[in-house]
């Protein structure tokens, strides 16, 4: 049985999404940060009728979805759930669990990424994060001038009204930091988490303006901001799917541990 979830179904939620931890970090973080009661996120649980227990899970964090279970599942019935919604942008979570939507659902295009993890700091951070560098960290007014850079960068998909909302929110609420570095006026280069909770955090929205890459300047802003998170305690994630970009993480410390599919409805 697929039902909407509730805040009574916090306790045997959390038992299925810890199974995971890395891979279910924005749901964790979501439901650490908004509870269950807010009109831009929804949460459905298929429910195992014997014993009550929430085998699979599906969140809308405004238009976009992401589903995750911890063996087979309903894939119909939450299709169904989805388009009954209407408001599909986009599908996305681990490539074992989205993969399944392909064959139940239409999409225009999929994208698959590397997952990573870091789970503790490490030489090549500290010595990264201590090298020269202006870095700050954002706030919500410098959105602008942060996505003035990202709206350069072809890799980054969405609308530039949406990298702003996304990027103003997260800043607002406290689900996300950004470190970022200025010359001649202009932000060069960006780093940020999003979906922060109690135990981690993804990395993401990383870019450098073309005419200054080659310096180093994403590997230093990257390490200040893992830096950060890992001194209170919590590990980072993050996918690419650039081979240039997974040689930084990597030399920081990141190691793969699956993959990560975006579907686009």
């Amino acid at each position: 049985m697929i039902r909407k979830l509730n805040e009574a179904d916090r306790a045997p939620l959390m038992a299925l999404l810890l199974k995971e931890p890395a891979l279910n970090l924005y749901i964790i973080g979501d439901v650490e940060n908004f509870g269950f009661e807010q009109d831009f996120m929804e949460l459905w649980g298929e429910i195992d009728e014997p014993d009550g227990r929430i085998k699979a899970v599906l969140l809308r964090f405004f238009g976009s979805y992401l589903p995750y279970a911890d063996g087979p599942f309903d894939v119909e019935g939450f299709a169904e759930v989805l388009k009954a919604g209407g408001k599909a942008d986009m599908l996305s979570g681990s490539s074992e669990v989205v993969n399944q939507f392909s064959q139940v659902l239409d999409f225009k295009s999929r994208k698959q990424m590397f997952f990573a993890e870091l789970k503790e700091t490490n030489e090549h951070i500290r010595m990264a994060a201590a090298a020269p560098g202006d870095f700050q960290i954002a706030a919500v007014r410098d959105v602008e001038d942060i996505c003035s850079l990202t709206d350069q960068i072809a890799e980054f998909s969405g609308s530039p009204a949406d990298s702003r909302q996304s990027l103003h929110k997260a800043l607002e609420s406290g689900t996300g930091r950004t470190y970022f570095a200025q010359k001649g006026g202009q932000v060069v280069v960006t780093a940020s988490t999003a979906a922060e909770n109690s135990m981690s955090a993804m990395v993401v929205a990383v870019a450098s303006h073309p005419d200054y890459r080659g310096q180093g300047l994403a590997t230093r802003v990257v390490a200040r901001l893992c830096a950060a998170i890992l001194e209170e305690g919590k590990s980072l994630c993050l996918f690419y799917n650039n081979p240039q970009a997974g040689l930084i993480y990597k030399k920081l410390g990141f190691r793969d541990i699956g993959y990560w599919s975006m579907l686009y409805i």
